[in-house]
């Protein structure tokens, strides 16, 4: 199936179909014919998932759990919609995220709130709530067992405070979802990849992902799976990269001026001009201003993320998820 990735130790990567080709992963862990799936993309990527499944020769009651790293949509949106379709798995959540799996109305609100509601619809359908009685709290070291394989959680807030990544013992890996960046494969050169912080709305955290890596790093990983896109490894070079690039994106937003729409456009603009810096000095596959280009959506969430990230130091954020 040409949007099935295979990767080593059992892995796969399914192209979950939202946006562009290879802009989201849904990632199958399949071990002595049991399988977890991390993230689920949008109730547009669900057929994708089983079809890549029946691919593997595994039938949806071979499904154990379905883990989601943070409750974003494109991570999370069809989580409700691919349970009713694995009658035995189970759904692993930040216990943050419970609320909004078993009643997605407040998430689908923040949601049309960043993108508009007939947008937010086009891209992600109706939410599909999950029953409770099939959600487990994904808390900080809980371990679950994949047919013997362990899968350890790890709370990792920065770009979310509902944010999990999951230490993978026998692949030396961790999926990442958006706490270790993006890193799309158009930039790639000779398999060298690149890295990139993502500050979404509305709870980044610069010092929290920052220790959220750190942590990370103290497993020497081998490998990285990333939602946006999938697997890295260099994962020292990444780790400086991220840290280095979390301080930039942070004096980009200190540094904008003026408020509202106008102190939006300044971030974006200083957001532009170090996606062209880093496409000049790693080289990358893509020109300056295709790399902007390419990356206009993301640079647009990160300026409201970061702007957002401004407003809390001045006024305490409400508590949200």
């Amino acid at each position: 199936m040409q949007d099935v990735i295979a990767h080593p130790d059992g892995i796969y990567a399914v192209d979950s179909g939202y946006g562009r080709r290879q802009l989201a992963a849904i990632h199958l862990i399949v071990h002595q014919g049991r399988v977890a799936i991390v993230d689920t993309g949008c109730n547009g990527s669900v057929p994708r998932v089983l079809t890549a499944l029946a691919s593997l020769g595994v039938v949806p009651d071979a499904v154990d759990w379905v883990i989601l790293t943070h409750v974003h949509l494109d991570h999370a949106g069809g989580a409700g919609s691919l349970l009713c379709a694995l009658p035995r798995a189970r759904l692993l959540v930040h216990p943050r995220g419970i609320r909004h799996m078993a009643d997605p109305s407040r998430l689908w609100e923040g949601t049309a709130a960043v993108y508009g509601a007939e947008h937010a619809f086009e891209l992600y359908g109706r939410l599909v709530p999950v029953p409770r009685e099939r959600i487990v709290a994904a808390t900080d070291n809980l371990e679950i067992d994949l047919a013997g394989r362990r899968l350890r959680v790890l709370d990792t807030p920065g770009h979310a405070r509902h944010h999990i990544c999951i230490w993978d013992e026998s692949a030396r890996a961790f999926f990442t979802g958006d706490t270790f960046g993006l890193s799309y494969r158009e930039f790639d050169v000779d398999g060298r990849a690149f890295i990139m912080p993502t500050t979404t709305p509305t709870q980044f955290d610069p010092a929290a992902m920052h220790a959220s890596i750190d942590r990370m790093m103290c497993y020497r990983p081998e490998a990285l799976y990333l939602t946006h896109f999938s697997r890295v490894t260099e994962v020292e070079r990444l780790e400086a990269d991220m840290h280095r690039l979390i301080e930039t994106f942070v004096a980009v937003a200190r540094a904008a001026r003026g408020e509202g729409v106008a102190r939006h456009v300044e971030i974006i603009a200083g957001l532009e001009q170090v996606v062209r810096e880093e496409a000049a000095r790693q080289g990358w596959a893509l020109g300056e201003e295709d790399s902007v280009a390419l990356m206009r959506m993301d640079l647009e969430l990160n300026a409201q993320g970061l702007g957002v990230w401004l407003d809390s130091l001045r006024v305490p954020e409400p508590e949200t998820v």
